[in-house]
Order: structure tokens, then C-alpha cells, then sequence
């Protein structure tokens, strides 16, 4: 066992495929690698932890961390360590969209397989991850356990094996965040109650979700740019009928696409979180990020030829 064990992990972004994916269609997401979680192990007299939100013995965490503190036991049982002191630091928004839950997931069990000297599989990584992520969100559909733990774009499908390839489009992406905290579980829950309340017509709508994500991947794979923003864009109003967005994301889409952006959606949970804009040129983009902060988006990021930079 060495002194201490470090583990580090990405943020995410879905592209397409949000919801859709829990129920079988393809979703298309990357890292985020403009942000990133770093837990850190030690030993100490009894399990606890120092983070923004708690600092303290783990087992009086609030609430809301019982997914850390879940994953935190099972690792100790599981690896037979000793008692530890977890330090958690991220720069990833919690409940944005960015998949900052995950991300410390993969972080903690990174952490407690190093402190160990244990070698660490990916099969068994997203184990740990999605045990986790079952916690925090209930009906979890895996992509951003697979998306904070890898570092190439992926086309991703639920209960099956996920493939990278490379995100190759002429063009910038323009990532907003509202500063609302998103609602995954509520969203999940309600695209849940659709299904019931109207089948077919909510079956219809994830179809059509996953025949864009389709074509997305098409699209990015041959540079059709100004298709793929199309494809965003279309995107965006079936999740509108999915009630997953909300007032707030549909004006700051709308004025992203007015002001020139060939393609624009949520991402992620929606009901708040983060946008995406697909913009042709940076000029344009930082253009756009200006009239988004004026109304009120917290933070931008911008991606050109997969690097990430703030605007």
C-alpha cells in the first residue's frame, strides 16, 4: 500500500442521444477536459472527508453525498483498506450536465486502487462508477461513467459496448451554463411517466432522437457542418416534448441561433445545466458567448478542434 493514492478524472459533454439513451438509442459524448476532479487517500483515524460541501467523518455527510460515501465503503470493503481520509477537489459544476458526479465516481475508485497498488480494469472501473451513479440519479443510463473515465470522443449505446472516434468537424462548439442546477433524476422521472401516460407517442419521440444521433455521427465523421447544427437543433425540440428543458434553456437557445449559431441544444439533464452551440467561426462564438453572459449564462467554454479554452 503506498502513503497516499490519487486518482483524477474529466468532466463530460453530451453532444446527442440525452435521454433517448436510457431507453436503448445511441448518444454521442466526449471529456470535458477543461475541467477535471482530483481525490486524494490517506490513511487516518476514522473515514473522512474534506470537500466544499463537507469536511468532516464521512458517515455525517450530508445527504446528498450518500452516493460518495456509499462508494467509499464498498471500495474499503471491497480492497480491505484501512481507515482514510478522502480530499476531494473539482472544477467540474455540480448538476450542469457535465457529468461532475461521475467524475468524482471515477476519481474516489481511481484513488482507492492506486493507494492499494491494484491494477484496475475499465470493466471494473465503470462497475464502481455505476454503482454510484445508481445512487445520485436513480436510472442512470452509463454514458457518463464511460465519458469521465475515458479520453476520446465516444458513440455510445446502453448495454453495449462503446467506440471512440474522432470529433472532426470545422467548426467551434460553445458550451453555456445557465447557473441552474439541472434536474437529472426529476427529468428521468417524468420521461418515465410519458411512457406511461402516453406510450407510443413518447416511443416515437426517442426513435427520432436516436435516428438524429445517428445521422450526427455521419455528419461529424464527413464534416457536414452545417447538417450537424440542423441536427442539434431538431434535437432540441423533441426534448422539448420530452418536458426535459425549460424556459430558461429555450431563450438562451433561441438567442444563440438568432445571432448566427448553425445548431443549438441542452445537454445533459436538462431542466437546467448546460447548452450547446454549434458555431462556424470563433469570431462568431465568442460573439455569441457575450450576448449569452448578458443574459445571464454563468460561465462559457469554448471547442475548437477538441481544445478547450474559456472565452
Amino acid at each position: 500500500m503506498l502513503d497516499q493514492g490519487i486518482g483524477k478524472s474529466t468532466g463530460k459533454i453530451i453532444l446527442m442521444g440525452e435521454h433517448a439513451v436510457v431507453y436503448g438509442e445511441p448518444a454521442i459524448a466526449f471529456p470535458f477536459g477543461g475541467t477535471q476532479v482530483t481525490a486524494t487517500l490517506q490513511p487516518a483515524e476514522e473515514n473522512s472527508l474534506s470537500s466544499i460541501y463537507h469536511q468532516g467523518a464521512l458517515i455525517t455527510a450530508p445527504q446528498s453525498l450518500n452516493n460518495i460515501q456509499q462508494l467509499s465503503d464498498c471500495l474499503q470493503k471491497h480492497l480491505h483498506t484501512p481507515n482514510f481520509h478522502l480530499s476531494i477537489e473539482s472544477s467540474i459544476p455540480s448538476e450542469r450536465g457535465m457529468g461532475s458526479s461521475a467524475a468524482v465516481a471515477v476519481a474516489i475508485t481511481r484513488a482507492f486502487f492506486d493507494w492499494q497498488k491494484t491494477e484496475l480494469t475499465q470493466s471494473t472501473l465503470l462497475k464502481y462508477v455505476d454503482f454510484a451513479e445508481a445512487i445520485a440519479h436513480g436510472n442512470p443510463s452509463g454514458i457518463d461513467a464511460a465519458a469521465t473515465s475515458g479520453n476520446q470522443p465516444i458513440y455510445f449505446k446502453r448495454d453495449q459496448p462503446f467506440h471512440s472516434f474522432p470529433l472532426n468537424i470545422d467548426a467551434y462548439l460553445l458550451v453555456a451554463d445557465t447557473g441552474i442546477k439541472g434536474q437529472t433524476r426529476s427529468a428521468v422521472r417524468s420521461v418515465a411517466e410519458l411512457f406511461e401516460i402516453a406510450p407510443d407517442e413518447t416511443s416515437l419521440t426517442i426513435y427520432h432522437l436516436g435516428q438524429l444521433t445517428r445521422q450526427a455521427k455521419e455528419a461529424i465523421i464527413h464534416n457536414r457542418t452545417k447538417e450537424l447544427g440542423s441536427l442539434m437543433t431538431q434535437a432540441q425540440s423533441y426534448l422539448k416534448d420530452l418536458t426535459v428543458s425549460n424556459n430558461t434553456l429555450d431563450t438562451l437557445i433561441h438567442l444563440a441561433l438568432e445571432n448566427g449559431a448553425l445548431g443549438a441544444k441542452l445537454t445533459g439533464g436538462g431542466r437546467g445545466g448546460c447548452l450547446l452551440a454549434l458555431i462556424e467561426t470563433k469570431e462568431q462564438a465568442e460573439q455569441i458567448a457575450t450576448k449569452l453572459k448578458a443574459h445571464g449564462v454563468k460561465d462559457t467554454w469554448l471547442q475548437g478542434l477538441g481544445v478547450y479554452q474559456h472565452v
